[in-house]
């Protein structure tokens, strides 16, 4: 590796162009998915972690009820 002045980063775009500076989820009735967990994100790993647990606990109540 070299130093250079510039850089990639994956950054999420919406369909009319507008960038995702924050948490972006995707669900449906089966699945949940982080589409953009930007930079610091391993900061935030455990409220990540806490967000997706509470809205799997949601399912699986709702399917209970």
């Amino acid at each position: 590796l070299q130093p250079y002045p510039a850089g990639i980063r994956a950054q999420a775009v919406l369909s009319d162009g507008t960038l995702v500076h924050d948490f972006l989820f995707a669900e449906s009735a089966r699945s949940l998915h982080v589409c953009n967990a930007p930079s610091p994100a391993a900061t935030s790993a455990m409220p990540i972690g806490e967000y997706i647990c509470d809205k799997v606990d949601e399912k699986v109540v709702a399917k209970v009820v």
